[in-house]
């Protein structure tokens, strides 16, 4: 009797590590390459991509090629950076996508950076702005959240 139940319950074993897989999915905008949250890194910084609040995408050229942060600062500073190699990263067309940093940690709301609204919170890389997708006191745009994440590493920088 006692092996019945034991080859009972090992048979059943295998389909028991798959219950997990059975939940609800992410959901990621069209065009969007999923993120592989703790092993995909950060183009700018090389962090392993793990806060979902402050994720974010860019994609787009010829190629579509996709680079991936972990703190809207680390969009600012690779656009400035990498505008001269990339033309396309200023182009209307190119897509970046943010997390709202109101999302509930297993289901992130994608934004779209250009506009999306930027708070200050503590953030992975200390650059401190999280997105929302509507205007909240003192939130800025964009460009200006772009502005500020750069003068903030040049000052860091020393002459």
């Amino acid at each position: 009797m006692k092996r019945r139940i034991f080859c009972g319950a090992a048979a059943l074993f295998p389909w028991a590590m798959f219950l997990p897989a059975c939940g609800r999915q992410e959901e990621w905008p069209e065009g969007m390459q999923p993120i592989k949250w703790d092993r995909d890194t950060c183009v700018t910084c090389g962090m392993a991509i793990s806060d979902r609040r402050f994720a974010g995408e860019m994609r787009g050229g010829p190629k579509n090629i996709v680079f991936k942060f972990d703190d809207p600062g680390c969009i600012a500073l690779w656009i400035d950076a990498k505008a001269k190699d990339y033309p396309w990263i200023v182009d209307p067309a190119t897509k970046i996508w943010v997390a709202d940093v109101a999302s509930e940690a297993k289901n992130v709301r994608w934004i779209d950076a250009r506009t999306a609204r930027y708070v200050r919170k503590f953030s992975p890389m200390g650059y401190n702005f999280g997105a929302v997708s509507a205007s909240e006191e003192a939130s800025i745009d964009f460009a200006t959240m772009c502005q500020e994440v750069v003068a903030i590493v040049r000052k860091r920088k020393p002459a």
